[in-house]
């Protein structure tokens, strides 16, 4: 048996250097944005300058229906990590550490209607796209907010290889150094960096050196999120000027200085990967975590409000650029999800169809190769508020409260929500209820401290 076993890994290993030698195994550079709402970007909205992100728009293809399943900081990234939905793993808010039981397991929320625990780390047993593609040869290098676990339970102790401005922290005190509480920096992040530094700045300094000094065989997988453009809204003060001079107000001007100070990064990681002479064997995901904290319009509800399993609040940018692969400045209105990420990223890396039935998610390369997925019911959950779950389907979207209520869409002819179509006898209606009934019997009780409300 074990001469079978060193005879598979030998095959494994002159297929993977060939398949490395040979270009096949491309870069991945997966931009993941805080907050960023799916509105805030200059060809949705000429208020925003965003030229690098609408030249990466023209060069890519653009999910106009991607969302996130707990459109909430801690749940979205573990559900970008692993490619399941958050709610099966207990995590249904933001990580919320006690000083004083760093390593309690749950966090109440005071206001949660239901006193749903969450939990308060991504479990280390759990495999990470970066675990994953590790397997296929990748190095794997992580930049900025992690938000699910403190030290120990850290980017490095999940698969990646090297990280770079993590700490403790889900945003920090401010963009401008220094930009931590020192007990929220346990490691040091902020040490060799001086007054008058930006975070966004900092952190794609970060980046540029890695890609720009990245000198070993085996592909890389840069994985960057961004803690911007989380609150507290601080915005450069060269581009702050800018917008206030346009007449833009408050906290809504360093919004839009702060978004436009993302969009430069985006341009500096593309600049570099172009110089690097790497940008045609590079693939480029970018999404957001969760809907923005201002207004998202044309789209309803956002971060904050009751209303975030709404469009403004859990659909989300999401585009992706792999050369050779997708066709240019090309749109996609198939409803995804960011659990399709894990997916996708293996099967990049593999270069092998990749399906695993413990996920939740699915690979979207036939749709990164103008073909076609199945359709699927897309699950939502929130855990702050009486809104708590919703489910989509195609052009359908019905949305569930504690109290009983119950909304529903068509978000293709409606994308506002502003007409709801409980009650008007669409057969659609009975079947979304009866499919997210059965969803929250299988998905929600895992918790074992929680009884789901009939």
């Amino acid at each position: 048996m074990k001469k079978y076993i060193l005879f598979g890994l030998l095959v494994f290993g002159v297929v993977n250097s060939y398949a490395q030698k040979s270009g096949t195994q491309p870069n991945i550079v997966l931009l993941f944005v805080d907050d960023y709402g799916w509105a805030d970007i200059g060809y949705r909205n000429s208020s925003f300058e965003t030229p690098n992100l609408d030249q990466l728009k023209k060069e890519s293809l653009d999910f106009q229906r991607a969302y996130i399943p707990t459109p909430t900081c801690s749940p979205s990234r573990l559900s970008l990590l692993t490619g399941k939905e958050a709610v099966r793993l207990q995590m249904v808010r933001h990580i919320a550490l006690d000083p004083k039981n760093p390593d309690a397991k749950y966090a109440m929320w005071k206001t949660d209607p239901v006193q749903m625990p969450s939990l308060n780390y991504l479990p280390l047993d759990e495999t990470t796209y970066a675990e994953k593609i590790k397997e296929y040869g990748y190095y794997n290098h992580f930049i900025g907010k992690w938000h699910l676990g403190h030290t120990g339970r850290y980017p490095i102790d999940q698969g990646f290889d090297s990280e770079f401005g993590v700490t403790d922290a889900g945003h920090p005190k401010s963009y401008y150094y220094p930009f931590f509480k020192p007990s929220e920096d346990p490691k040091g992040f902020m040490k060799g960096f001086k007054k008058g530094d930006y975070l966004t700045d900092v952190l794609t300094d970060g980046a540029v050196d890695f890609i720009s000094g990245y000198n070993k065989k085996q592909p890389f997988m840069l994985t960057f999120w961004y803690y911007s453009v989380h609150g507290p809204s601080v915005g450069r003060k060269d581009l702050l000027k800018k917008y206030q001079d346009r007449g833009i107000t408050g906290k809504y001007a360093d919004h839009h200085a702060m978004v436009e100070a993302m969009d430069e990064s985006v341009g500096r990681v593309r600049k570099a990967l172009k110089e690097k002479g790497i940008e045609d064997n590079t693939v480029i995901i970018l999404l957001s975590d969760q809907g923005g904290a201002y207004t998202n319009a044309p789209l309803r509800g956002g971060k904050k409000g009751g209303d975030t399993l709404a469009e403004g609040g859990a659909r989300v940018p999401f585009m992706i650029k792999y050369p050779g692969i997708t066709k240019a400045n090309t749109e996609s209105f198939v409803p995804v999800q960011s659990i399709d990420v894990f997916p996708t990223v293996v099967e990049i890396a593999s270069g092998k169809k990749y399906k695993n039935k413990n996920i939740q998610g699915v690979s979207l390369m036939p749709l990164l190769k103008g073909e076609s997925i199945k359709d699927r019911n897309l699950f939502g959950f929130r855990s702050y508020e009486d809104q708590y779950t919703s489910i989509i389907r195609g052009d359908w979207k019905i949305i569930k409260y504690h109290s009983g209520k119950y909304q529903m869409y068509n978000v293709k002819t409606d994308p506002s929500e502003l007409h709801d179509l409980i009650g008007t006898g669409l057969k659609m209606e009975k079947k979304l209820k009866r499919d997210l009934a059965k969803w929250e019997k299988k998905a929600v009780p895992a918790f074992g401290l929680y009884q789901l409300k009939e």
